[in-house]
């Protein structure tokens, strides 16, 4: 692999890495939100939550771009009280990550909620337990399989996004070239092809990778809580 090549894959990585931490914590929010709670416009979150994975990418990038650009409503405000930037940096790759990956996160974490035995939650707080030791003590071990599928699963869809990204944060080799840009861009230089080749082949490999991790884990977590 050429230095180019090894740049792309380690920026992927860091960008997969914060996207799934900036997006846990809302994510199990969320999760919790929707599994336990009745409130109006329940609805309406489920579905703002989920339209990610419905529209174009490029639209998910547009909004953020309108969001948290220089010119954007909360961009401004990071950039004037904080000196932050997000617009055209690799952070600002790993919050487009972050949002395409949300909805396959808060899915995964939502459905262990909706599982677990609401039996045993009503035990522990029969005997004395407040609400939020009950939290970190039954559930959220019971639904450690769950979260370790949501995060792996959200890893491995901001490794393979790119419309959200070059929208966002454009193409910006060292800075926001992730895999995916590198592979377009790979595809747009003469022979380029032996590039673009080993490109896709990692990104697979690096997907593939990151799914069959998630079963394992999820696998042993379970039977570790089941005493199997």
């Amino acid at each position: 692999m050429s230095p180019a090549e090894t740049e792309a894959l380690w920026l992927s990585l860091r960008v997969g890495l914060w996207s799934v931490l900036l997006s846990l914590p809302p994510g199990l929010g969320v999760a919790w939100l929707l599994a336990r709670r009745a409130f109006p416009g329940k609805f309406l979150l489920n579905g703002l939550v989920h339209l990610p994975l419905v529209v174009p990418p490029v639209v998910v990038g547009y909004l953020l771009l309108m969001l948290l650009g220089r010119r954007g409503p909360l961009g401004g405000l990071l950039e004037a009280w904080f000196g932050i930037s997000v617009a055209f940096t690799w952070k600002g790759a790993a919050v487009a990550a972050g949002v395409m990956g949300f909805p396959l996160m808060v899915r995964a974490i939502r459905l262990s909620l909706e599982a677990v035995d609401r039996g045993i939650e009503a035990a522990a707080r029969t005997l004395g337990a407040g609400p939020v030791w009950v939290f970190l003590t039954i559930t959220l071990p019971l639904i450690l399989p769950g979260i370790l599928t949501g995060v792996i699963l959200a890893f491995a869809r901001s490794l393979g996004e790119f419309g959200a990204t070059i929208t966002f944060v454009s193409n910006i080799p060292g800075e926001t070239r992730t895999l995916p840009l590198a592979l377009y861009t790979a595809t747009q230089l003469p022979g380029g092809e032996a590039i673009a080749v080993r490109l896709a082949v990692l990104s697979v490999a690096l997907a593939m990778a990151a799914l069959i991790g998630s079963e394992i884990m999820a696998r042993r977590v379970a039977a570790r809580l089941t005493g199997d």
